[in-house]
């Protein structure tokens, strides 16, 4: 890890898997040796609702214990919450967000409330569609979290996570398979 500390925040809509992938995040980093919380902020849990989910990864022992108000990073895994929900509070200009959207960076930009840091768009949908077969965007946008933020090497954490694809999904080899495709193509689209 070339970094002390990274907190980061996810926006999503209920069942898209922010929450699982915040989850996923913070496991495959602790087997490397980090500190680190996963956790989502409780609201309405219902399906299409916003939610919002959050990781502290670090070098140390993390001693807080708050929702994430001044994120490093922020994922966006649903696009279309962009008008409803200002994702860019408490950004840091000095840190990135990653939009699940087929728009470029520039095309997004002026809905991010005037944000001036990194901004980086990834088209999760049409990746996990053709590595899965179905519109899963948590497994692109966790690569796309880990190669942005740089919180492990990608090669470690390709073996992490097809670890915990091999456990979650013994029996359902096509899966491990898709989804280790979903996180492979996510890097290249990225240039990572």
């Amino acid at each position: 890890m070339d970094f002390e500390s990274i907190e980061i925040r996810w926006h999503g809509r209920g069942g898209q898997g922010a929450k699982t992938a915040a989850l996923l995040l913070a496991d495959v980093c602790f087997k490397t040796g980090a500190y680190v919380q996963g956790f989502p902020e409780y609201g309405p849990e219902r399906m299409g609702a916003p939610i919002t989910a959050f990781n502290r990864i670090s070098k140390k022992e993390i001693r807080v214990h708050s929702n994430i108000y001044n994120p490093d990073l922020v994922v966006v895994v649903d696009e279309t919450l962009l008008t409803s929900v200002d994702v860019t509070s408490g950004l840091s200009e000095d840190g990135a967000i990653i939009i699940n959207t087929p728009s470029s960076p520039d095309e997004v930009r002026p809905l991010l409330q005037g944000y001036k840091g990194r901004v980086y768009t990834v088209d999760a949908r049409k990746i996990s569609e053709e590595a899965l077969g179905k519109n899963f965007p948590n497994s692109p946008m966790l690569a796309a979290a880990v190669a942005v933020s740089r919180v492990m090497e990608k090669n470690e954490f390709i073996r992490e996570m097809k670890a915990s694809y091999e456990h979650k999904f013994a029996k359902k080899p096509e899966v491990i398979e898709g989804n280790m495709k979903a996180l492979s193509m996510t890097f290249e689209a990225l240039g990572a």
